[in-house]
């Protein structure tokens, strides 16, 4: 058992489950079809998220109760949360400068490497939390609770430490290695989408294991909705109807849930020694011997996923990082079946 999804609110789990993974497609589709839809939820929400978060903040730090008490000062305080939703957004818009061709930047070779470089970074910020979490256990810095040691985060989340964290920080390294075809990067015929076809089911599965992974460890009273609901969304989009734009479809939903996430935090804990208990809250199991498991399932994954890119790029004989290695396979022709031809 990966969660505590029975008893009197499982009903209501199930449902929060549902809503998050349905709404996050939806959202999904209204900013990936119009310039609109992409800029109200990647600039316009953005800049009224910070204002928010700027106001509450400023006033927790002059004493104020309604600062002090504010959701997102109490449960999102931490800097991993401010750098992953500000990340995701930097992806989000670069990847519709690309599209778009907006301006120089839009239009240049060189920028094409841009999603490489924020994925790899969105990664990277998700290993050092790994690290972190880790860095408790060997510190000593923990307590054991029913038989697993865990130590409490500033957002007063319980997270269980140890060479879980050390296994699945070593498969997030191994996964930015998985990237591969960096300057592959395509817009659809309608200009929906950016499209890296390079970026089949080898590395999606091996990021979806991973990226679980991390939540599992350093998330667990999120990891139900941004560890399942959130990596199935887009993974399901590019599976069924939206080939190629995987790393898109990631980008947006990430920076949707994130801001959501950031503003109403309530929606998805439950501390009921501080007033807030959501019905539809899910707490993983903090098990540690589940957590090594699953991490050590995230890294089987990279390192099989890293050794097929080996061998796809040998047996093409080319560098798989600045050339495309997946080419004739079904993933990498369907996608660029759906390129513009002036691409």
């Amino acid at each position: 058992m990966l969660f505590e999804v029975y008893g009197d609110h499982a009903l209501y789990q199930w449902l929060g489950w549902a809503m998050v993974f349905c709404g996050l497609i939806l959202l999904n589709e209204v900013a990936r079809r119009s310039k609109a839809g992409g800029i109200f939820m990647f600039v316009a929400l953005p800049i009224a998220m910070t204002v928010y978060c700027v106001v509450v903040t400023a006033a927790a730090g002059a004493g104020l109760d309604w600062g002090v008490n504010n959701p997102t000062v109490v449960f999102q305080n931490g800097w991993f949360h401010y750098a992953k939703v500000y990340a995701a957004l930097a992806g989000c818009v670069g990847f519709m400068i690309l599209k778009y061709r907006w301006g120089r930047l839009g239009k240049s070779q060189m920028f094409k490497c841009f999603p490489f470089v924020i994925v790899a970074i969105n990664i990277l910020i998700a290993v050092i939390s790994d690290f972190e979490s880790a860095a408790h256990f060997f510190t000593g810095d923990f307590f054991m609770q029913n038989g697993s040691p865990v130590w409490v985060t500033s957002e007063h989340a319980t997270q269980v430490c140890g060479w879980n964290n050390v296994f699945n920080g070593i498969a997030g390294i191994l996964n930015i290695f998985c990237m591969t075809g960096w300057w592959g990067i395509y817009v659809s015929k309608k200009k929906h989408d950016m499209l890296w076809p390079d970026m089949t089911w080898v590395f999606i599965i091996s990021y979806d294991l991973w990226n679980f992974c991390y939540t599992y460890n350093c998330l667990p009273n999120h990891a139900w909705y941004c560890g399942l609901a959130l990596l199935l969304a887009p993974t399901v989009a590019n599976a069924l109807w939206n080939k190629g734009a995987w790393i898109q479809n990631r980008a947006y939903t990430l920076a949707i849930w994130c801001m959501f996430a950031q503003v109403f935090p309530t929606f998805q804990i439950s501390f009921p020694d501080m007033g807030v208990d959501s019905i539809f809250a899910v707490q993983s199991t903090l098990n540690a011997t589940t957590n090594t498991t699953v991490s050590l399932i995230a890294l089987a994954a990279n390192v099989a996923a890293l050794g097929y890119v080996a061998y796809r790029a040998k047996k093409l004989g080319v560098n798989p990082y600045t050339h495309e290695v997946f080419t004739g396979t079904r993933d990498f022709d369907r996608a660029m079946e759906r390129r513009e031809a002036a691409a």
